[in-house]
């Protein structure tokens, strides 16, 4: 970043002065009138726009000494001094305010500082010139110390930074235009750490327009204030250094991954302090060694990018590059990432870059044009959400999203990335009538803007931040999700499998007596399992709304819901695929989930509910310690099915398999309350098969009927197989069995 002084400045022969202030300020260069100008051999004229003072001088370079008055030329306050100087001067002002005085540095004697060079780099996809060089930098400058401002700007008439180091007032800062980059830049010294500030900006048409926060803010307020804050270069000290080189080693396709979803502001309060949020240093206290405990290998955080209106649950972001202060500062949420960490625990963010909100303060009609947002509402404007959507064509608004997830990853040393309602990026008629869209130069319905900009992004994640993942949250059938993009897929790591869990849980919801007749809701997924690297979702999205709770979807009684909910939870953990679960739901809420309350943290005096969370716990220890439960997750050599077609007694039974040969475990489920005694299925060696879980054991709150713990296989053909297992299986329950060979 270049630091010059003087450069461009500097005349050799008076200009003509503008009759207004607003003349200046709105000339895109003030720099042509501000500041210090060699009016003649000699002879130095110094111009400062400060409205509202009483009167202001020039002081030496040290501020002690009156070099000069400064005459008060236009009634809206432009002060001119002159002084005789062989080159160019160094100096103060004293400014005399009603009430005070204040000796400031002129912004207006530096010269650029943003390089041809990285303003090129701000535009190109992959490069981390929009954190670094984009936003509010803290300056030093030879002991001049300030904050470098630079915003993407193009179309607007002039743009000035405010705060409360200027009284709000756009005449005091405006910045100087970049043409090479529609970047706009002012140093501005003596602001300090904390801060607030926004941008004030004349659009295009001459239009005034509201007050716009940073786009590449490091903090914010706490909502419902809207100011972008100033933020010092973190000091944060990382840690993690060990964890970060074990990631980049493990192969994420074979490891169990195991994802607690988790709503910071809803999984518990503090009721007695008025309700208030934990704080991410509190969460990191209570949050983190619950998790590690229940055996979760991921935490999956909706979204904590500062974010105005809590119902959105963060999903309506306006600063991408601040954590929301809800919980507490940067540096705060840096400490919780680096004690998940250290407790062996990964940390993934929901990340929107499919949409963001109409707030007159955020992106929309940024520079008085639709830059960020198409122009066109059927190319630019979410009917569902009342949200605005990213023109990804363009290169600098991609470029600002790319830099994005680098950004998470590498600032904060993030896990991972889920990236939300992807099928809503990927199609331009996506929740769109005949007529409500525009179709692309092929003629077809694929948003190629935003296809390029997944692509792009994936592999910047994966080359910046190894051993990290990306997730789609994506809901069609769209190919190649989850597969490398020089195969032609869009890159991702791993994709939420959305049909997987629509059918299991509308088949789980029927009372057992019509199971029968919706058995293919149990089987289907298994033709598709392996197409994509898939995670099992049953995420925030089914406990809200009207869904109900996960406990208030199962039917019958009180016992028959908790033992279904258990069998369900049995054969979610033992199929194919990752596994993510919504917070609450480990120890079966009641109440569908409410943002503005904690969760029922009471219910876990009951033995129903805790034994639910035992089971997860148990769960999630069978998964991980059990390689043939995750190692070929994604691989179809991993899985056979032993009984698929049993849909008069709902029962279903499979084999999973890991690297190794004797990497066996079977799990057979049955979703009737009829205990199926004396029911055989074969498998494909002699030997013990041990219970590793039974939903139906008696400290899960079940009825304990089982098998005594394991069975010995018989020299019994059955199912293709040449041994078999004469099993019990309780009602309404799931059995997990691993293989011992004798």
């Amino acid at each position: 970043m270049a630091q010059r002084r003087g450069g461009t400045q500097s005349v050799t022969e008076r200009s003509t002065e503008p009759q207004t202030v607003a003349d200046i300020i709105a000339s895109g260069d003030p720099f042509s009138v501000l500041g210090p100008h060699e009016v003649a051999q000699g002879t130095w004229e110094i111009r400062a726009i400060i409205p509202d003072a009483d009167g202001v001088s020039l002081l030496d370079r040290d501020g002690h000494s009156i070099l000069a008055p400064m005459e008060k030329r236009l009634p809206e306050g432009l002060f001119v001094g002159v002084l005789s100087a062989s080159e160019r001067p160094d100096y103060r002002l004293r400014v005399q305010w009603q009430d005070r005085v204040e000796i400031q540095h002129d912004p207006y004697s530096f010269g650029t500082f943003l390089s041809y060079d990285e303003l090129i780099q701000i535009r190109t996809p992959g490069s981390d010139a929009v954190y670094t060089k984009l936003g509010a930098h803290r300056l030093d400058l030879g002991g001049i110390q300030g904050f470098l401002f630079c915003v993407w700007a193009p179309n607007a008439r002039r743009v000035s930074v405010v705060g409360e180091f200027n009284n709000w007032d756009g005449r005091r800062h405006p910045m100087r235009r970049r043409h090479e980059g529609g970047v706009w830049e002012l140093f501005i010294p003596d602001v300090t750490a904390g801060q607030h500030y926004k941008f004030e900006i004349i659009g295009l048409q001459g239009n005034l327009l509201a007050l716009k926060a940073d786009p590449v803010a490091f903090a914010a307020e706490h909502p419902p204030a809207t100011a972008s804050i100033l933020r010092e270069k973190s000091a944060f000290e990382w840690r993690d250094g060990e964890w970060m080189k074990i990631r980049t080693r493990r192969n994420q396709r074979k490891a169990p991954i195991s994802i607690y979803e988790c709503h910071l502001g809803s999984w518990a309060r503090v009721p007695e302090e008025g309700n208030r949020y934990l704080t991410y240093r509190e969460l990191a206290v209570r949050l983190i060694p619950y998790v590690q405990d229940l055996g979760f290998t991921h935490i999956e955080l909706l979204p904590i990018t500062e974010y105005p209106f809590d119902g959105s649950w963060g999903y309506q972001p306006i600063s991408l590059y601040a954590p929301t202060s809800r919980f507490g500062t940067p540096d705060d949420f840096a400490a919780f990432v680096e004690a998940a960490h250290a407790a062996g625990i990964g940390i993934i963010l929901d990340w929107v870059p499919a949409h963001f909100p109409n707030d007159p303060h955020g992106l929309s009609y940024f520079d008085g044009t639709h830059l960020y947002e198409h122009a066109d509402p059927r190319l630019g404007f979410h009917q569902d959400w009342g949200t605005y959507i990213y023109n990804y064509e363009r290169q600098e608004v991609a470029t600002f999203l790319v830099a994005n997830a680098r950004f998470w990853l590498e600032h904060y040393h993030l896990d991972g990335l889920r990236v939300d309602a992807v099928a809503s990026m990927l199609y331009l008629d996506y929740s769109r009538k005949p007529g409500e869209w525009i179709p692309n130069r092929y003629g077809g319905n694929e948003n190629l803007g935003a296809i390029d900009f997944l692509r792009r992004m994936n592999e910047v994640a994966y080359a910046s931040a190894p051993g990290a993942i990306t997730i789609a949250e994506e809901s069609t059938a769209w190919p190649g999700v989850s597969h490398p993009t020089y195969t032609g897929g869009l890159g991702f790591g791993f994709k939420w499998n959305m049909g997987w869990m629509h059918d299991t849980l509308r088949y789980i919801s029927k009372d057992p007596v019509f199971r029968r007749y919706h058995h293919h809701d149990l089987t289907f997924g298994l033709l598709y399992a392996f197409s994509e690297n898939f995670i099992l979702p049953l995420s925030h999205d089914e406990v809200v709304h009207g869904k109900g709770s996960l406990l208030r979807k199962m039917p019958g009684d009180r016992w028959q819901r908790f033992a279904n909910l258990r069998a369900y939870f049995g054969f979610m953990w033992g199929h194919p695929g990752k596994k993510l679960l919504f917070m609450g739901g480990e120890f079966a809420q009641e109440q569908e989930w409410n943002h503005d309350n904690g969760l029922d943290w009471h219910l876990l005096s009951d033995p129903d509910h805790k034994g639910v969370q035992t089971l997860i716990r148990d769960l999630n220890r069978a998964y991980c310690s059990i390689p043939a439960l995750h190692e070929r997750d994604c691989e179809s050599r991993g899985f056979e099915w032993i009984v698929s077609d049993d849909r008069d007694n709902s029962v279903i039974a499979w084999l999973r398999r890991g690297n190794d040969e004797d990497s066996i475990a079977v799990v057979v489920s049955n979703f009737t309350p009829v205990p199926r005694v004396g029911y055989r299925i074969g498998v494909p060696a002699p030997g013990f098969y041990s219970e590793a879980v039974n939903t139906d054991a008696s400290i899960y709150g079940g009825s304990n009927v089982g098998n005594l713990g394991g069975i010995l296989a018989e020299a019994t053909p059955s199912h293709g197989f040449a041994h078999s297992l004469c099993l019990t299986i309780p009602p309404l329950a799931t059995l997990i069995l691993t293989f011992e060979r004798p």
